[in-house]
């Protein structure tokens, strides 16, 4: 069922001419930042991927990909990808790209099973960007240098929106606060995750929080993980397991925290049989992406996704992913919507 918030008197800032002015804008000004700060080449990607290879990445492991036959490879089943997150280790080795440096790419993506509202669409389009490291970068604070590098890039391009647009104000603090989800949890046993992540965000403003898809002490997860990209087993931050994490900012319109980055030191492999034995996922030890990796033909690497168009909407201060993107939405979402002031595109 989608799921619509509704800002109370609402009024966008930029018209529609501006809007598309800003996105491109900001598209292009961050993607620049980001290649600098993270020495990063773009590389062509691609939409789809043969079904069968574990190259496709699962997300949370329900998500179902859109596919579709392919007629002349006998109908082989081709599959839209979710991410790009194996693929793209696989570029990193097939480039030969060296440490220190990486690639990032427009990763576009079609996710059927998303609950549709504010925040989420059938379509996806994010920045994708994968690094190769040296096995001593594989701890937290690397991680944490990273995300500190890829936060600069945003508030930099907040200034630059600022600068075009004065009646935006910038709202991202100077500093990201880091925490674990297991710290998260004791400060709030009483909330669930997502409400743990509204209270943290309100509070500093942007937050990045560790350890996404370990078990907690209650015995649950803060939010799921495929077990075969992220590294979220590892000792981490204060003795907890986790080498990733999720960047969320606090959404003054809509009045909630807002995932606009998931990222992490990829999986080497004790951590992949660590956590597909975990998961009972030890099958996938047979497909073609887990094959190169236990045979040390894939370079260590940390990697993530950062959203297009939820970056876009934070930035323009909107209510809807519908006014950045052109998607297909329920009627009466679009009824509602326009009785908000949300023009969806």
């Amino acid at each position: 069922m989608s799921y619509l918030i509704k800002p109370q008197h609402y009024k966008p800032l930029l018209d529609l001419k501006q809007t598309e002015l800003g996105i491109k804008q900001i598209k292009e000004f961050f993607q620049l930042n980001l290649s600098s700060e993270l020495r990063l080449r773009r590389v062509t990607a691609p939409l789809f991927v043969l079904k069968g290879m574990g190259i496709n990445d699962d997300l949370n492991g329900v998500e179902r990909a859109v596919s579709f036959p392919i007629k002349d490879l006998n109908d082989a089943q081709a599959e839209v990808v979710h991410s790009l997150a194996k693929w793209k280790r696989l570029t990193l080795a097939d480039y030969g790209i060296e440490s220190g440096y990486g690639i990032y790419t427009d990763m576009n993506a079609i996710r059927s099973d998303e609950t549709l509202g504010n925040l989420h669409s059938l379509y996806v389009d994010q920045w994708d960007w994968e690094r190769v490291i040296t096995a001593e970068e594989r701890n937290i604070d690397f991680l944490k240098e990273i995300v500190k590098r890829i936060y600069a890039a945003m508030t930099r391009t907040e200034y630059m929106v600022y600068e075009n647009y004065p009646q935006i104000r910038p709202c991202l603090p100077q500093e990201l606060h880091f925490i674990h989800a297991e710290e998260l949890l004791q400060l709030y046993p009483d909330m669930e995750p997502k409400c743990r992540e509204n209270e943290i965000a309100k509070k500093y403003g942007a937050v990045f929080i560790m350890g996404i898809g370990c078990k907690l002490s209650d015995g649950k997860k803060h939010d799921g993980r495929a077990p075969d990209y992220d590294d979220y087993t590892t000792e981490g931050i204060n003795g907890l397991p986790g080498l990733n994490g999720d960047l969320l900012v606090w959404n003054d319109v809509l009045q909630r925290a807002v995932e606009l980055s998931s990222m992490g030191i990829r999986v080497d492999k004790a951590a992949l049989q660590r956590q597909l034995k975990e998961e009972n996922e030890e099958q996938r030890l047979d497909l073609y992406f887990h094959k190169r990796l236990m045979e040390d033909t894939l370079p260590l690497s940390i990697g993530g996704g950062i959203g297009q168009s939820r970056l876009c909407m934070f930035y323009l201060r909107k209510a809807h992913i519908g006014e950045i993107q052109a998607s297909i939405w329920p009627e009466e979402m679009r009824e509602e919507c326009k009785r908000l002031n949300i023009h969806l595109i």
